[in-house]
């Protein structure tokens, strides 16, 4: 797992280094480590690096120091290096003469012109510390960014380390070089599309135990429950899905069939589409008028496609008295939003599933710091809850939070949901506790959308039915 860190905690990690450090030896890190990603990336781009050109837009801050220094380096290897200064006397003298001596050079004029004609454009505007919308001069140069690759240095320039807010004018960078620890504001937020691939440099930073992290593949593989030679299909976990409806039969057979792929022995269905569970997924369980409470499970989803009246309100109180951990979606959090009492009475794990509309309706607007949003709702409703988004966001009660990277656009589409939903019941029913559930999920899901729209623009079945290959992936 990578730890996702705020600006304060890699602030006091630096200074902590400093001080055990020569002058300038941690900046020299770093640049080296920028100029290293960048003359990488001009090859990829170019084919060659000697003749290649780069412009260098550098503020008054460390960031900026850090593009100066790497522009040496890359002056030195053949790059026709430009920087633009957009505050001038405060430039970090060292790393401005150290470009000019490896043969660099100041644009004074037409700077918009050098922008639109480079190859590599870095961003050395503002670093972690910067706040708001960038100034007039700086948005009008990055505005003349046509066709050049544009690597961040820690993180675009505009975009709030902390939470990811975007308030105005800001840097779309392609990449992000980024030191010490991955900053919130790359992952979540409108920052995690601003700052493109991100490439995280070790330079030696000792930082405390996260509590916002990011699974990676191995982590994921590792959380898959692999079933042993003494397994039945009651020990591998079983899970209940109650979801779909008459006018909404497809929502039923999307969850039922996620929960079907994530890993849990068995799916038993509770709910009013029974003869289309039946007909597509012989192997599910069909329970006939039965409550939640007579039918032995490991977890239960419910959600998807109920409905919003009586009935469907009288089986989500029945469900929330069960004891084992409940995935709440769709319907039922509309309908738990005017019965949130439930939730007060409930011992063992809840995980709500929200967007952003059905989470204004439990827990008022999502902030533009995401992240913050989710902790502050999953703590207050004492809930585990995921916040779907290209970055999605699962929250603890206790504050611990993960953040999924594998988000991608051809996952809104109608019905993905609830095929998160099942998958993420199922992985739940394996005995994997809420927030790692969901944020297996959440990851699985990703990858599957990721894998569905390589073949073209997928429906939600399109998803549903790359779960195994992106499954077989992650376990390779």
């Amino acid at each position: 797992m990578q730890g996702v860190y705020r600006v304060a905690q890699i602030r006091a990690a630096e200074e902590r280094l400093m001080a055990q450090l020569p002058d300038g030896a941690l900046m020299a890190r770093a640049s080296t480590a920028l100029a290293g990603v960048c003359a990488r990336q001009l090859r990829l781009r170019t084919g060659r690096l000697y003749g290649s050109s780069a412009v260098l837009l550098v503020g008054s801050g460390n960031n900026g120091a850090d593009a100066l220094f790497a522009g040496a380096i890359l002056a030195g290897r053949g790059v026709r290096v430009q920087a633009a200064l957009l505050d001038p006397p405060r430039t970090h003298a060292a790393g401005l003469a150290a470009l000019i001596s490896a043969g660099g050079r100041i644009v004074t004029t037409s700077a918009a012109s050098a922008v639109r004609a480079t190859d590599l454009v870095v961003d050395g505007i503002l670093g972690i510390g910067g706040r708001g919308a960038l100034r007039p001069e700086a948005a009008e140069l990055v505005a003349a960014i046509t066709d050049a690759l544009v690597v961040a240095v820690d993180i675009p320039s505009g975009v709030d380390a902390d939470s990811g807010v975007v308030e105005g004018a800001s840097v779309p960078a392609d990449l992000t070089v980024t030191f010490g620890g991955l900053k919130a504001g790359l992952v979540t937020g409108a920052g995690a599309a601003r700052s493109g691939q991100v490439r995280l440099v070790d330079i030696g930073l000792e930082l405390p135990e996260p509590d916002v992290q990011v699974l990676e593949e191995r982590d994921v593989a590792s959380l898959l429950r692999q079933p042993s030679e003494t397994d039945d299909k009651y020990t591998r976990g079983v899970v209940g899905v109650i979801a779909g409806s008459a006018q909404y039969s497809g929502a039923g057979l999307l969850a039922t069939g996620s929960a079907r792929r994530g890993g849990a022995g068995m799916v038993r269905y509770l709910g009013t589409a029974p003869e289309q569970i039946r007909a597509h997924y012989p192997d599910v369980v069909v329970h006939d008028a039965t409550a939640p409470g007579d039918v032995r499970v490991q977890a239960w989803v419910i959600g998807p496609g109920i409905g919003t009246d009586a009935a469907a309100g009288r089986l989500l109180a029945q469900t929330l008295a069960t004891d084992v951990p409940v995935l709440v979606d769709a319907d039922a959090i509309t309908l738990l939003a005017e019965q949130k009492q439930l939730l007060a009475e409930r011992r063992a794990p809840t995980l709500l599933t929200p967007h952003d509309r059905e989470f204004e309706r439990i827990a008022g607007p999502v902030s533009g710091d995401r992240l913050e949003s989710a902790r502050r709702a999953a703590r207050e409703l004492n809930v585990t809850l995921l916040l779907k988004g290209d970055a999605t966001v699962v929250a603890a009660p206790d504050g611990t939070a993960f953040v999924n990277t594998t988000g991608t656009p051809w996952l809104g589409t109608a019905g993905s949901g609830d095929v998160l939903s099942g998958l993420i019941g199922s992985i739940l029913a394996t005995g994997i506790e809420a927030a790692l559930a969901a944020a297996t999920g959440a990851y699985l899901h990703g990858v599957a959308g990721q894998l569905a729209g390589a073949d073209g623009n997928p429906d939600a079945t399109d998803v549903l039915n790359r779960l195994p290959l992106a499954v077989a992936s992650v376990r390779r």
